[in-house]
This record gives structure tokens, sequence and C-alpha cells, in this order.
């Protein structure tokens, strides 16, 4: 599977999923109740599908939408405050062509490079069930096949990680737990696959703390990028 059509369709699948009735009620009581800086907003309130273009080189994973961000706005890290550090840190490693993100109809571009995330809907405290990661996992799964010039990977987190480590191990790509540890900076290599780069996320937890630093996350997205852009020779 690796052309538009496949990626549309897999896209408008995502939205209408329903395996996880407790984070579709949350969603929706998310949607129902807003927030007070947010009430007159129409929530999105579903799935959110991928962001970008399946051609892109380059594919972000997150966590899950924000309970105000992408479940409101209907777009992967739009709206909350971890969106607009990422945006920054992208626009400033030249993957986006504009800092911010505000809505899911702003007209921000990204540039070969892709959005998703490991759980498609915002999940209570940020912490969805093993149960729950499983159910959304052949989405990030089909996610990846649909891009067929895909080089390199940068998981934001450690779920985000552990889900890429989970795909590559389903394919084969990584044998053995010992060289598979979560760090941010790290960056592992397959033969035949894309690269994966592991950062923290961009979670005010992380950002506010100084545990993640714009000038480490544009590091990570930099290197990222100038193995996406390699030639065929530097894949493996």
């Amino acid at each position: 599977m690796n052309d538009e059509p496949a990626w549309d369709s897999l896209q408008r699948e995502i939205v209408s999923c329903e395996k996880c009735p407790r984070l579709r009620a949350h969603c929706r009581e998310i949607g129902r109740v807003r927030r007070r800086a947010y009430r007159d907003f129409d929530y999105w309130s579903k799935p959110v599908p991928d962001f970008g273009d399946p051609r892109a080189r380059l594919l972000l994973v997150g966590l899950a939408p924000g309970a105000h961000g992408a479940n409101r706005t209907g777009r992967m890290f739009t709206g909350d405050r971890s969106g607009d550090f990422l945006f920054r840190a992208l626009h400033k490693a030249g993957l986006a062509d504009r800092p911010f993100s505000i809505r899911r109809d702003d007209g921000l571009a990204l540039l070969d490079c892709a959005i998703t995330a490991a759980v498609r809907c915002a999940p209570p405290g940020n912490r969805p069930t093993g149960e729950e990661r499983a159910r959304c996992f052949p989405y990030l799964e089909r996610t990846i096949e649909s891009m067929p010039r895909l080089r390199a990977v940068v998981a934001l987190g450690a779920i985000a990680f552990e889900s890429c480590i989970k795909l590559y191990r389903t394919k084969d790509r990584l044998a053995g737990a010992a060289s598979s540890r979560f760090a941010h900076g790290a960056v592992f290599r397959f033969p035949g696959a894309p690269a994966l780069f592991a950062s923290y996320h961009p979670s005010q937890q992380n950002t506010f703390t100084g545990r993640l630093t714009m000038p480490m996350l544009v590091e990570v997205l930099a290197a990222a990028a100038a193995r996406a852009g390699g030639s065929d020779e530097e894949i493996g």
C-alpha cells in the first residue's frame, strides 16, 4: 500500500474508528464540556488523522492528540503548547513553512515530512492503556507502509519510541532489546529500513523544566532531515 488513494482511504478509516469506547467517550465529553478559553470552538472530538504528504521522506511519531489541542483542532500537534514548541522547531529545521500551527485550515505546509501518533484519540491523563495502544498500532504500521519514500522516523517520547520499536521487531528489523533503549538523541539504523531517531516529547513538563530545549529538538530534527535527504547508498 503506497499510493495516495490508499493514504486517503487510511485517513478516512482512522477518523471513523470506534475501537476504543473509553477514548471515544472521553474525546466527546471534552468537546461537550470544553475549556473556557475555547467555549465557542467547535471541537473535532474524533480520532485524528495523519498530517502531511505520503511522499515525504521523514515521519514524526507523537504520543496522542492533546485534549484541547489536536482533539479540538483535528490536526496533529495543533492548538496547544506542545505543538507550538514543535512547529517552531520544525520551522527552524526547515521542515515547516511557518513557525506556528493554529487550526487545520490555516495553510501550514510541512516540507518533506509528515506527523502521526501512536494513539489517535486523546486519552485521559495522556495515558492510553496497553490495549488501546495495541488497537491503534495497525494504523501506525499502515501509515509507514503508505510512505514509499520514507527514510527516517523521529519518535517523540518513550511511548512513541516503544511503538516504533514494536513495528521494527514486527518487520524483523530489530533483534534484541539491548540495542533499543530510549534516550534523547539516540539513532538506530536498520538495513533496508528507515533510520529511527529518538527525542524527548515536546510536552510542557519537558520544555518548561529545560529537560528539552529548542536547540536539542532542532538538532534531532535536523539530523533526521539530513538522513532523510541522503542518497540511496546511505540508507541502511
